[in-house]
C-alpha cells in the first residue's frame, strides 16, 4: 500500500485526535495537539496518508531565528518499524529548509527512551537541560545543525517512532 506524505488539513488534525490511542497508546498527549499549528504552519505540518487512513504525522514550524522545530511526530501502531518516522522527519526537514530553517530542534521528556534513541539514530545531538520545562522539570533537547539534510541518514537503523 502506497503512503504519500503531504501537508495536513484541519480534517486530518481531527482524525488524528479521534485515533489518538493508535499513535500514542496509553499516553494522553491530546493537549499538545494544537490546531493552530496546522492552521498557521500548514506547509510544515505533514501527514503520511494511505488508503486505510493516516499512518503518521509530524506537526512543526520554523522559528524566526531559522530553527525547524518538531512539536509532535508519531506513527500509527500498525506502521511502527517501517521507517515511516524517519521518512516523515526527512520530509519535514526539506519543508523547513524551504521556509528558511538552518537547523532542527525537538524536545521530549528525559524518560522517553524511544524518542531519544530515534533522534540519536537520525544524527541529532541530545542534551538534558535542567529546568527546561520549569523548575525541577528537565527535558531532553535535540539539535541537528547544518546541513539540515536527513535524506542521507540511515533509514534502516533502529526505529523509535
Amino acid at each position: 500500500m502506497a503512503i504519500h506524505i503531504e501537508p495536513a488539513r484541519i480534517t486530518d488534525f481531527h482524525r488524528v485526535l479521534a485515533d489518538h490511542p493508535r499513535y500514542w497508546g496509553d499516553r494522553d498527549l491530546r493537549s499538545l495537539h494544537l490546531v493552530a499549528l496546522v492552521q498557521e504552519f500548514g506547509p510544515t505540518c505533514l501527514v503520511a496518508r494511505a488508503d486505510d487512513g493516516i499512518r503518521g504525522y509530524v506537526f512543526g514550524f520554523v522559528t524566526p531565528g531559522g530553527t525547524g522545530y518538531v512539536h509532535l511526530i508519531a506513527t500509527r501502531d500498525d506502521t511502527r518499524g517501517s521507517g515511516l518516522g524517519r521518512r516523515l522527519y526527512a520530509e519535514f526537514a526539506a519543508a523547513a529548509v524551504r521556509h528558511g530553517a538552518q537547523r532542527l530542534k525537538a524536545v521530549t521528556s528525559v524518560a522517553n527512551s524511544g524518542s531519544i534513541a530515534f533522534h540519536r539514530g537520525l544524527g541529532f545531538d541530545v542534551e538534558v537541560v535542567a529546568d527546561y520545562n520549569g523548575p525541577g522539570r528537565p527535558m531532553a533537547v535535540f539539535r541537528h545543525e547544518r546541513p539540515v539534510d536527513l535524506a542521507g541518514c540511515d533509514l534502516t537503523g533502529p526505529q523509535g517512532v
